[in-house]
């Protein structure tokens, strides 16, 4: 095989890594380099203009502070991207900005649970690299159309990371309490879910107890429906439902669902909570008040209705 120039290796790398989604380990091993040799040719890429990274900023633009947001929700920290007409491309946004916080967040030897949505769905597919580290499935299976499954969440991040995976073999919401305490007797299920006691770091989406508004929602039947609502649900996070003062809701359906539990959440140091559009602004605010929420991603239009409740209620005191 002929000797490729410099010029031509760096071009390479960085087709690899930034087209090719691959990994920097990945990009070294075929190179016979070192991931820290991948990094700093990145980097001599960009320099050179043989890499050029445009960032165009798509959308209608609101300015939102938010450190100020982060500060009045008593978060540690709020990430907001913007607001797009088209859902998809919503979705996808915010999975990016997920996938960065992952990236960012998770460290060497960590325990990381991971519920499913479809901007989790999504955010998988964008993270490039992770360190050693354990994977968990925080919630059973829910299909929907179009989209992928935690199982999926969960391998690929499992490759990424290197280390131990502990799916969750079992669908989110069964038919009856009798079914699922049989299942969280099954020993890989019951190791998955007890594992959730000793998670470093989440990540989990919030849905609102509403039409459209939750996936959960749209796949049970309107008799749980309105038994959530008449118990005072508001939000729903990984098939929890919760009520406006944050405490867990006592609903029919709690006792059919596999997934992470609100105390489990609750005792995980670092929750990162993504939602999607201001009706689900009141959702936000009860998973905040449960205390499952340090990092929120959300979308400029869910931030300006988060400050503005805020700006009610300090204008009310």
């Amino acid at each position: 095989m002929p000797e490729i120039s410099h010029e031509e290796l760096l071009a390479r790398i960085g087709q690899a890594y930034y087209l090719d989604s691959r990994s920097k380990v990945e990009i070294a091993t075929e190179h016979g380099i070192s991931r820290f040799q991948v990094a700093r040719f990145l980097d001599e890429a960009r320099a050179a203009g043989i890499v050029h990274i445009e960032i165009r900023r798509t959308g209608r633009h609101t300015a939102v502070d938010a450190a100020a947001l982060a500060a009045t929700l008593g978060l540690q920290r709020v990430v907001v991207v913007n607001t797009l007409d088209d859902d998809f491309a919503q979705r996808d946004l915010q999975a990016q900005a997920v996938a960065s916080e992952l990236m960012a967040e998770v460290h060497k030897g960590m325990t990381v649970g991971i519920s499913w949505s479809r901007t989790l769905d999504l955010a998988a597919r964008h993270v490039k690299e992770l360190p050693r580290c354990n994977i968990v499935q925080l919630a059973g299976a829910l299909p929907v159309p179009g989209a992928g499954n935690p199982l999926e969440i969960i391998q690929r991040l499992g490759r990424l990371g290197g280390g131990t995976t502990w799916p969750m073999w079992a669908p989110l919401v069964v038919d009856s309490a009798a079914t699922a305490s049989g299942l969280r007797r099954q020993p890989e299920i019951a190791d998955a879910m007890a594992k959730a006691d000793a998670l470093d770091l989440a990540f989990v989406a919030i849905g609102a107890w509403a039409p459209n508004l939750s996936t959960v929602w749209d796949r049970v039947d309107n008799s749980s429906r309105q038994d959530g609502i008449a118990k005072g649900a508001v939000a729903e996070c990984s098939g929890r439902l919760i009520a406006a003062d944050g405490s867990a809701v006592a609903a029919e359906l709690d006792a059919r669902i596999l997934s992470v539990t609100l105390k489990q959440l609750q005792r995980t140091p670092k929750v990162i909570a993504v939602a999607q559009g201001e009706a689900r602004a009141d959702a936000v605010r009860a998973c905040i008040a449960a205390g499952i929420v340090h990092t929120l991603v959300v979308d400029e239009s869910l931030a300006l209705a988060l400050q503005a409740s805020a700006d009610e209620e300090g204008a009310l005191v």
